[in-house]
């Protein structure tokens, strides 16, 4: 039965392979064997079937993205080719086709690192690479934020400012599905999170912080043993 070609509702069968962390990076990113039916344009009918398959794919899977498989980044390989079927009417072949891609599947909790692109009076976009998150006023840092003329988010206290270029670690706090890509929300008002100098400066103070709690610790010890030591070593005098 292949009248769900000329329907295009079946998604294509999925199976994950595995996962790994790109080094430096936070954004996860899976390996993911494909079976789909590939719809082989006539314009490439000249090819070898495995090459016009091949072609076909990575135009297919350009810039494709699927709520449940994620972001699709590149065709990596085509492990298998079927014999092709035409359709009445419609002038293309399609050949029932296995191959993997390299997906970027956006979830709840996740960190991703990032570039500012744009500053808004509302908060700030991140290009996280595959897609674009949003990272409203309120979560950009732990301060009162506010929008200044030289397009620039900055905290009242802390005098920290967010600009077009920042390089950025976020963790994705929201996920909405309205048309063709996510709505990603971000938050960075979490420990080891926000703007890569914030977290420097923030990790030089703890480890700042920590060394002086240990100074006073062992002065405070020392000042008890020398008060302990002075008392047990004073003398009664006998009367004479």
């Amino acid at each position: 039965d292949l009248n769900y070609l000329n329907t295009g509702k079946t998604k294509p069968s999925i199976t994950f392979l595995n996962r790994f962390l790109l080094l430096f990076t936070y954004k996860m990113f899976y390996f993911a064997e494909v079976e789909d039916h590939v719809r082989v344009e006539p314009k490439l009918f000249g090819l070898p079937t495995m090459e016009a398959v091949n072609k076909q794919l990575r135009e297919t899977y350009n810039d494709y993205y699927d709520r449940e498989m994620g972001k699709a980044i590149a065709v990596i390989d085509v492990l298998d080719v079927g014999e092709g079927v035409i359709i009445p009417g419609d002038g293309a072949a399609y050949y029932k086709t296995k191959f993997i891609l390299l997906i970027w599947k956006p979830e709840v909790q996740e960190l991703v690192y990032g570039t500012i692109s744009e500053i808004t009076n509302f908060g700030a976009f991140i290009n996280l690479g595959p897609m674009r998150g949003m990272i409203h006023i309120s979560q950009t840092m732990e301060d009162y934020v506010s929008f200044s003329k030289t397009n620039a988010l900055l905290g009242k206290t802390t005098k920290r400012s967010l600009k077009p270029g920042d390089l950025c670690v976020a963790r994705i706090i929201a996920l909405s599905h309205k048309g063709n890509d996510p709505k990603i929300g971000l938050t960075m008002r979490q420990p080891g999170l926000g703007k890569i100098e914030w977290i420097k400066e923030d990790s030089t103070k703890k480890e700042r912080d920590t060394k002086k709690a240990e100074r006073d610790e062992e002065r405070a010890a020392k000042g008890t043993s020398s008060k302990g030591g002075a008392k047990g070593g004073k003398k009664k005098k006998n009367d004479q």
